[in-house]
């Protein structure tokens, strides 16, 4: 009960001091076991009683933390909690900062007075046990039964077979970055699978292939989510409970779990955000040492994370802005910081600079150079890049192969658009339907290499066979009016006033006429983008662009799949809209003309720049298939809908993705009850309503770490809405995160909430009262003990004490500590306005000089309470605590002390 109230007399006296601004020198230290003074530590409190110090007061800032309890943030302009203590994490105590420069910050390796050495390290092993539990618990959830079921479920025949590309070095198209897929297929190399497996569809069992590798790499990174998510909210909070709530939260969601048991890309990208958001909040709580080797290695590991995240899936880029914008803030504030020199803000800048941009785009531009330099094989990916791009890939027809360097008539050639994922310029024989514009031949793009995609370029006012001997070679040049004639089908391309099949006021594209012969309408204009007229075309490295001549349009691909009757292959319209894009940009791939001389093409090939800006120009290979359970953003935060991964038959084993109902609506629950109660806390605060030290902690806890925890929520989740790509359940388990760890925080403030109101019944009032009291008994005892001749000053009645504990146990002593008990609460109470006190304080000095106490015996009193507090307090009797006490205490003695000079 004593220790249990001193900490409620600590929390409303002294929970903490205002951060001082960055780079003020740090604060005095107190070198002996003798009381000191905040501001002058070589002097004594005797001296400083005798009136050898100009007089003070408790400072403004000091006033207001005594006065209201209040905890500043534990880093500015950061994301960390703040609680009714100070800060100890990995950095050691903020006490430098959070003391300031004026205030005696004991050592923890110089006090004598600290808790014992064994006593910490049961505490510190304690926090490691629970951690290690929570570790535990989360890798045998994720880990059971994860050999089940033995056959290919949802995504894994994407992203098994693209771990199978990698391990067979074959080049391969997706619209994800390549980090994500590299390591699962380094995961089934390491594990000995050897990539043979085909990974078709979902339902094909794995037989005697080794797939658990990959899976366990995917379970072992989902595990480290609740540990990781732990770590962060008891930074962020403090709170034991609140981490321990969270892991829970995460351990026993089915949705999660279920996300980290398969190959897929979500457990490695949700893992790079997670350890992106630890380390943040860890590097936030270094921020009283910055440039220090903690600063440094938690700056570059959040740049690390971030480089990661972004490598698996552009998604990243959330994670990315929310570290941005809290750098955003930090500088902010170290710009405000008038006692920061230029030089040393500057520095902040460049270490961010460094660590948070730098570092992430070397290494996430390595991911792709390792990504191209292991895939040198041609593969199934070849045709979503451009013809230059193939000529590398080892098996490719343009490979180590020679063509003619420049565009002549009557070569037999091949255009790809220039866009990602739009194919080559394609024809065959079937014709549009019925009501579908012109009943015409269909010309498509296709991603594919085929025989359809070969057109012969002729001039648009002779027929004439350009290859005949006779006839000199005629080149191609910018500006020219050509006919495009399909080699298969002798039907030129054509285009006429219809409307496109799916694209409105766009021109419909067709095959038309017979043998070559047609109409005006097969009459095209060629231009190189940003040449000259009268240049010549170059083959793969020239951007061309083909204008209708008769309607004006230009020639393009919308990249809208048609329907069955066009063979699920891309629109080709010709759009009236001229402003240049990439869907109507093409250049010449293959070329074949026998009277040409031949060029090798490894002086075409693209440099790792070009390839990587090439990779990064396009993503529109994602279109739903049928029967896939896609689905809409809100229905992800009600659980309104999951995912079936395996089971299409009531024999086969079901997997169905879908979170745990209690934990998915507590989460969305405790989103409204944060912004309702976060609402009312700051216009309370914004308002200078006066809250109780308590509340005031609790509620800065809440506002800041909550805070952050919400915007992570948003950011992951709201721009969901404006993607015009389709949307499955499982893209909404990084907000997913978020909002867990916010539930956390958010039900244990209100659970302290509740017991600090519990605190302030009649009852917890009689257990504050009888707490205080024997806090000054054994203040008292402390004394007599250190200064045992103080015992003769206590004579009630010229009754005469033989021991303390006489003295102690006798009724007048009782009355005179209740008389204390009322100058330490009433000092508290108008800590903020002391010198109201003045005359009262005097009043009391002249009493106890009257009586024969000497000024310099108030320094034994002093050491007595601040032994007693640290007694009781253990742990909780920070340098702050003791430094808040030490100040309210010289205050008070020094209004006294004015009984002993009449002033």
């Amino acid at each position: 009960m004593l220790c249990a109230t001193s900490r409620l007399l600590a929390a409303r006296t002294a929970t903490a001091l205002p951060a001082q601004p960055r780079g003020r020198g740090p604060g005095a230290r107190c070198r002996r076991r003798e009381l000191h003074f905040p501001g002058h530590p070589e002097l004594p409190l005797g001296d400083f009683l005798a009136g050898r110090l100009p007089r003070s007061s408790v400072s403004a800032g000091r006033r207001a933390i005594l006065r209201r309890g209040r905890m500043p943030p534990a880093v500015r302009g950061g994301p960390a909690g703040v609680e009714l203590r100070p800060r100890r994490g990995r950095c050691g105590p903020q006490v430098t900062r959070a003391v300031g420069p004026d205030v005696a910050a004991e050592p923890t390796a110089r006090s004598p007075k600290r808790p014992a050495r064994g006593s910490r390290r049961f505490e510190a092993a304690g926090r490691w046990a629970l951690l290690a539990l929570v570790t535990l618990l989360a890798f045998a959830t994720r880990f059971h039964r994860l050999d089940e079921p033995p056959h290919i479920c949802w995504d894994e025949t994407h992203f098994g077979k693209m771990g199978s590309y990698y391990i067979n070095r074959t080049f391969f198209f997706d619209v994800h970055p390549p980090l994500g897929k590299m390591l699962i297929g380094l995961a089934g190399y390491l594990s000995g699978y050897d990539g043979t497996f085909l990974f078709q569809k979902p339902g094909d069992k794995y037989e005697h292939h080794n797939y658990m590798g990959m899976r366990g790499f995917c379970a072992f990174l989902g595990s480290l989510l609740v540990p990781f998510a732990y770590l962060t909210v008891l930074e962020l909070s403090k709170s034991l409970p609140a981490a321990l709530l969270t892991a829970a939260l995460l351990t026993f969601d089915t949705g999660c779990l279920t996300l980290s048991q398969y190959i897929l890309l979500d457990p490695i990208l949700m893992f790079f955000i997670m350890a992106a958001m630890l380390s943040m909040v860890k590097y936030n709580s270094c921020a009283d040492r910055p440039f220090s080797a903690p600063w440094w290695f938690w700056l570059s590991l959040t740049g690390i994370n971030l480089a990661g995240a972004l490598g698996v899936k552009f998604v990243g880029l959330f994670i990315i802005l929310q570290v941005g914008w809290n750098t955003i803030s930090d500088l902010w504030h170290l710009f405000g910081d008038l006692s920061l020199s230029v030089v040393t803000v500057g520095k902040h800048l460049t270490a961010r600079i460094l660590c948070l941009i730098v570092l992430p785009l070397t290494l996430y531009t390595a991911t792709y150079a390792v990504h191209f330099m292991v895939l040198n094989k041609s593969g199934p990916g070849d045709g979503f890049f451009s013809s230059a791009f193939q000529a590398r890939l080892s098996g490719n027809n343009l490979h180590n192969a020679s063509i003619p360097e420049h565009l002549a008539y009557g070569s037999v050639i091949t255009v790809k658009n220039v866009r990602m994922a739009m194919g080559y310029l394609h024809s065959h024989r079937h014709l549009y339907p019925e009501g579908i514009g012109a009943r015409q031949q269909q010309v498509t793009t296709y991603l594919h290499k085929d025989y359809n995609n070969l057109w012969i370029i002729k001039k648009h006012n002779t027929n004439a066979d350009p290859l005949d001997p006779s006839f000199p070679v005629e080149f191609v040049r910018h500006g020219d009016i050509i006919r495009l004639e399909h080699k298969e089908t002798s039907r030129n391309l054509h285009s006429h006033y219809h409307e496109a099949p799916l694209t409105r006021k766009h021109y419909q594209v067709t095959g038309y006429g017979i043998n070559g012969t047609g109409d005006s309408n097969d009459f095209w204009r060629i231009e190189v983008v940003n040449r000259k007229f009268g240049n010549r075309i170059k083959v793969l490295r020239s951007r061309i662009r083909l204008i209708h001549l008769v309607t004006g349009c230009v020639l393009g691909s919308s990249g809208k799949v048609l329907p069955k009757w066009g063979w699920e292959q891309l629109e080709v319209t010709c759009t009236p809209y001229l402003k240049e894009t990439l869907n109507s940009i093409w250049n010449v791939e293959d070329h074949i003309n026998p009277k040409l001389p031949n060029i090798s093409l490894d002086v075409l090939q693209p440099t790792f720049p070009e390839i990587l800006l090439e990779s990064h120009m396009g993503n529109n290979g994602l279109k739903p298939k049928d029967n896939e359970f896609t689905s809409k953003p809100w229905h992800w935060p009600i659980n309104y809908q999951g995912l079936r991964f395996s089971g299409i038959n009531d024999t086969d084993f079901r997997v169905y993705l879908l979170g745990n109902p209690v934990v998915w609506w507590l989460n969305l629950l405790s989103i409204a009850l944060y912004l309702l109660l976060g609402s009312i806390i700051a216009v309370a605060m914004q308002r200078g309503a006066c809250l109780p030290a308590e509340v005031e902690g609790l509620s800065q806890v809440l506002l800041q770490g909550g805070g952050q925890l919400l915007l992570g929520w948003m950011l992951h989740y709201f721009p969901f809405f404006l993607m015009g790509r389709i949307l499955y359940f499982h893209h909404y388990f990084p907000a997913m995160l978020f909002s867990s760890m916010l539930t956390g925080i958010l039900w244990d403030t209100l659970l302290r909430l509740c017991a600090w109101s519990l605190a302030s019944s009649s009852l917890a009032r009689g257990i504050y009262a009888v707490g205080l009291l024997s806090l000054l008994l054994g203040t008292a005892y402390r004394l007599f003990d250190l200064e045992p001749d103080l015992l003769l000053l206590f004579q009630y009645n010229c009754r005469q004490f033989s021991s303390p504990e006489d003295c102690l146990s006798s009724p007048e002593f009782l009355d005179h500590i209740r008389k204390v008990m009322l100058v330490i609460d009433t000092a508290v109470t108008n800590v903020e306005d002391l010198s109201s006190l003045e005359e009262y304080l005097a009043g009391l000095g002249k009493k106890h000089r009257a009586v024969g106490v000497k000024l310099s015996s108030f320094s034994t009193v002093g050491e007595s309470l601040l032994y007693m507090l640290e007694k009781c307090l253990g742990p909780a009797f920070t340098p702050a605590v003791r430094a808040a006490w030490s100040q309210l205490y010289g205050a008070v003695v020094q209004a006294m002390s004015r009984g002993w000079d009449g002033k």
